[in-house]
């Protein structure tokens, strides 16, 4: 993904719709670009335009949030600080086999985010990306294919196994 996507997913993440030509620069060449590059992520599904009278709107779309929050996972030290402030986060994850693709996206993005898979739908992790997940969770309406929980009391056996697993 282009510099430009990425910035224009950016940019469109933090408000409910941002106007195109608040989305280009003054220099030509960046305008074309800028203007390639939000195209593209129309025919992605990544973004959607809405024509008004005076001028057209862009909105990023939850595949767009999706991609975006993939893109800040790829680029960690952007997202949040990674030591260990002694919690645990646990994501309990159940989507059933018609919405395998969105199952498969989710663990990606656990994966990438440090998660451990410990028994077929749960994961595990030091690291506080629990925000993250529970963006994904509202905008994805997972209210009860999802659970996030966050603690700091994991019986001694199994805080042995992950301290050895995570280096903690």
């Amino acid at each position: 993904m282009s510099s430009n996507s990425k910035k224009i997913l950016k940019k469109l993440s933090e408000s409910p719709a941002v106007s195109i030509e608040n989305l280009k620069d003054r220099d030509t060449k960046t305008t074309y670009a800028i203007s390639r590059a939000l195209k593209n992520l129309v025919n992605e599904n990544c973004a959607e335009i809405y024509k008004s009278e005076k001028q057209n709107y862009a909105k990023i779309t939850a595949k767009g949030k999706n991609k975006l929050n993939s893109l800040l996972l790829e680029n960690r030290t952007t997202l949040v600080n990674t030591s260990w402030d002694g919690f645990w986060r646990i994501i309990l994850l159940d989507l059933p086999e018609n919405r395998k693709g969105e199952r498969e996206s989710l663990r990606y993005l656990l994966k990438k985010a440090g998660f451990v898979c410990l028994k077929n739908s749960a994961w595990i992790s030091p690291f506080p990306f629990e925000h993250l997940f529970t963006n994904i969770k509202k905008d994805l309406g997972l209210t009860t294919e999802m659970m996030i929980i966050v603690t700091e009391h994991i019986d001694e056996e199994s805080k042995k196994v992950l301290f050895q697993t995570f280096g903690k």
